[in-house]
């Protein structure tokens, strides 16, 4: 009886080993190498994988961020969702001024080439826009929908 439970948790561990451990199989072990050296102190990281980026999802310090990774193991970019008071003063103020008819619906800071963009969803009854700053300039439209 001992041997047959024994077995079976045995069977079972390994079972959920390899269904965990196949998530990571499509990453290459360049990717895992340099994500480990940038964010040694990451938690609870998960991996998607398309043809030739690979996005881990992780928390640092409590919050939620994205690496892309090319497939040599160079990272692209970093990002993480932010809220409007993170913004650079001119770009909180730009917001403010320009578009206090709209409501902030998305707003994320990504880092790539030792620079910093913004992101921002705005949204009012009639539009969504989606703009974006490099660095704290002023904003661009990137996209505008109308609703």
């Amino acid at each position: 009886m001992k041997k047959t439970i024994l077995t079976w948790v045995l069977l079972l561990t390994v079972g959920l080993s390899s269904t965990f451990a196949n998530k990571l199989e499509n990453v290459n072990e360049q990717v895992i190498s340099s994500f480990k050296k940038d964010f040694a102190s990451a938690q609870d990281v998960s991996w998607e994988k398309s043809k030739e980026i690979s996005k881990a999802t992780f928390k640092l310090n409590d919050q939620v961020m994205f690496a892309y990774y090319a497939e040599d193991g160079n990272l692209l970019a970093v990002m993480r969702n932010i809220v409007s008071s993170q913004l650079p003063i001119n770009l909180l103020s730009d917001l403010k001024k320009n578009y206090s008819s709209y409501w902030i619906s998305d707003l994320f800071e990504m880092a790539s080439d030792n620079s910093t963009a913004y992101y921002v969803t705005v949204q009012n009854g009639d539009q969504t826009l989606v703009l974006k700053s490099f660095g704290s300039v002023g904003w661009e439209t990137f996209k505008k929908d109308k609703k």
